[in-house]
This record gives structure tokens, sequence and C-alpha cells, in this order.
């Protein structure tokens, strides 16, 4: 047995340590909250309201009873943690995993990322009796048993509100299969596109898929391709219609997520998909400004047009929102495969046969360490060949970018741990 296995000695110990005193009220919360008008109507229109922070402080300022859930990430966490609200936890944690010799540095690195995600969870889902996205280490993207190994583990510790997050890899997706089979709930995170959402929501199955539609606009406005008005909106729409014809017409569960709000306007712009996760600022800027509720209606018949200049023709824009036929046909031989013996590279090449090879990315080494210097937001000069020659997606560079951003914020967040622990056994 594997020392993480969800029946381990290990996992037992910490799942004791992550819980201890942990005192939940179900169902019993929801009346303390005071209701709006505004979130009110968003409901009426089928939109599923959650706070995007792991600051409770900052959540119970904007929490109503409308709100049900909360999201967490690499980088959330990590301006909790750098607070050194957690820092006897580490204490506490690192003493109990001395009693595992055996463990290496990258499994005591997994295993307090795990307790620190999974105590903060827990204190939000004290806090609010709401659902919490937990979010696995960024070690765990690549590695299809391990994210299955830690997903169980998360949801044993809060199977009444815990959701993992899983982002969008060749080894995400088959992760993602396996345990909404399990029926572990999962919010399919890193998503771009209409089309990425497509074939996660086909093939993996899980509860929810997302477009980070901020990060969009961010792209086209800092690489001078346009404003970036409405590019991120157009693309979570996209990905709404692409959603909801699969639940008509193959019964899957998934729900589509608009995340990466950057301003108040766009939640009412975007009013009737099925999720919002929203940044409190950002809420807070919607509730004040938007005026009579009755105002806001579903938007998700709208046809934003974002205006671009004549130099996006060769970025790529369309992987954004266009689903291809040859995508479909792919996605629908792959349901005929047995992908429960398929390997992460396996699926690339799947993809790759069936002409689709922009889809899921083989990146190299030097394209990923390009990846890392820009952070979350990839800069066109590096990858502007490859779009326009079409071998790789804009939506698959802007989730390689997304995946390096969280992993510089969780080798920030081990780094505090290792200063923290270092400094007390110093002391």
């Amino acid at each position: 047995m594997s020392p993480t296995d969800l029946d381990s000695e290990l996992s037992r110990r910490v799942r004791d340590l992550v819980r201890q005193d942990f005192a939940p009220r179900f169902g019993e919360l929801q009346g303390q909250w005071a209701s709006h008008p505004l979130w009110d109507q968003l409901r009426r229109l089928g939109t599923e309201l959650w706070i995007d922070t792991g600051d409770m402080d900052a959540a119970a300022k904007i929490w109503t009873r409308e709100f049900s859930a909360l999201t967490t990430n690499n980088t959330l966490l990590n301006k909790e943690i750098q607070k050194g609200a957690y820092d006897g936890l580490m204490v506490e944690a690192a003493k109990l995993l001395k009693d595992f010799p055996r463990l290496t540095e990258r499994d005591r690195r997994l295993e307090m990322a795990f307790i620190l995600n999974a105590r903060h969870g827990l204190r939000l889902v004290e806090r609010f009796d709401a659902y919490v996205s937990v979010e696995e280490h960024t070690d765990l993207a690549m590695d299809v048993e391990a994210a299955v190994a830690y997903a169980r583990r998360y949801y044993a510790i809060c199977p009444q509100r815990f959701i993992v997050k899983i982002p969008f890899t060749a080894a995400g997706l088959l992760a993602t299969r396996k345990l909404a089979a399990e029926g572990i709930p999962v919010n399919h995170t890193l998503g771009f596109s209409a089309r990425q959402n497509y074939v996660i929501t086909l093939i993996g199955r899980p509860q929810y898929v997302n477009v980070f539609l901020g990060r969009l606009n961010s792209f086209v406005a800092d690489n001078k391709l346009g404003d970036g008005l409405y590019v991120g909106e157009k693309a979570t729409l996209a990905s709404q219609a692409a959603v909801r014809r699969l639940r008509k017409a193959k019964g899957t569960p998934t729900r589509q997520i608009a995340a990466s709000f950057r301003q108040g306007r766009q939640v009412g712009d975007l009013a009737g998909v099925d999720v919002m996760t929203i940044p409190p600022n950002v809420a807070a800027e919607f509730r004040d400004a938007a005026g009579d509720p009755q105002k806001v209606q579903d938007c998700t018949g709208r046809q934003y047009a974002p205006k671009f200049a004549p130099q996006a023709a060769t970025a790529g824009l369309n992987t954004l929102w266009d689903v291809e036929d040859k995508l479909v046909a792919a996605a629908e031989a792959l349901q005929q495969e047995d992908l429960e013996h398929f390997t992460p590279q396996e699926l690339i090449q799947f993809f790759a046969h069936h002409g689709c090879g922009d889809f899921l990315v083989d990146w190299t080494t030097q394209q990923r360490a390009t990846s890392a210097k820009e952070g979350k937001i990839p800069r066109l000069e590096n990858w502007k060949d490859l779009l326009a020659g079409g071998r790789i997606g804009l939506d698959a560079l802007i989730n390689l970018g997304g995946l390096s951003s969280f992993t510089a914020d969780q080798n920030d967040m081990d780094r505090r741990v290792a200063d923290v622990l270092k400094t007390r056994k110093s002391s």
C-alpha cells in the first residue's frame, strides 16, 4: 500500500490532524445571512453564486444567503499562508510526518500542501457552511494516479462540502474521468475555451468546468491585439452553450463556471450562466452599481463581438470559442478507447493523430521554461509563429501560462513552509 492511499496510516493520521476541532453546522447557517435582491435575481436566472477568495473576512463582507460556495487555488491559499495564520499547523504537521521516515522530500512537500489546503477549506466550511473547491499541489498536474489518490483523500475529509479542483492537462482529464466515475465532485479548472470544456465534459464528466475570462481579456489587451473587451465573455458563453448541448444530448452532469472576473459589469454581462465565482471586490462593484435588480436579465443568448486589431488574425483567437467538427469527431472516437489504461502521453498522441495536435500540446522543456518566465499572460512575440501555423492553440497556450503561474505561487508557499520550519527548529 502506498503511504498516500486513502486507508494508509499516514492518510488516517493526517485526516485526524486536519479535522481536529472541526465543528461544522451543516444546513444551519443560511438563515443567519441576509438576502440581497440583486443576488436573488441572478439566482432566479439560474446562476449559482460563488465567492472567489480564501480570505474569510473579505468573503463575509459580500456573503448573503444566495451564495453557496467558495473557490480557493494555489494563488489564493498562498496569500493566506503568507499571513502566518497556519505557522503553528505547519509545526504540528512536520512532527507528524517525522513518524514516516520513508517519505521523500517531495512526499513531505505534497503532504504539507494537502494539510494546509484541507484545513483552510474546513475553516471556510465552518464559517459559511459553504461548498469549497480545494486544489491539489501543482506537482500532481501531470500525475494521474497521485492526483486521483489525493482527490480521494480530500473528499474523505469533508464529503459533505469539498469539491476537488483538477487542472486541464492530459493527466488531469484522465484523473477527472476516474474521480467522476467514483462520484467524487470535480471542479475541472484552468479552462479557457469552449472546445476544452466540450472535451472534458464529454470524456471526463466533472461537475464543473471553467473559463478564466479575465485572463483572455488581458491577453488581448496586453499584446495589443485589441482593447480586450468581451473576449472572455464571448468564450464563456460559447462554452456555456457547448456544455448545455451535451447536458441535453448526452446527459452529462457538468455545469459551466464563469471565473476570473475583473470588473463588476462582467457579472451582469454573463447573467444566466450556470455558475459564477466572483472575487469580493468585483462582487461589491457590481452590487453597488447595478441598480434595479429587474434590469438584470439572462445574457446567455447574446453574441458578443470583440474588436480586434489586424494583427490578431493570426493569433488563433477562434480556438477560444469554436468547437471544430474534427475535434468533435476525435472526442467521439476517444470514447471508444480503453481510457482506463491510457497514459497522458497516449492521450496527447491520440489528438495529434486525429488532426488536433494544437489541442493537447506536447510542450518541450524550453517552451515550459519560456512560459514560466512570462507568468500567467503569455507574450505573443514568443509564440506567434506556432500560433499562426496552427501548431498550438491559443487556449492551450494560456492554459500553460495559468499552470506556470499557479506553480510559481505553489513554490512560494512551499518556501514559506520551509522557512517557518527552519526558523522554529533553530529557535
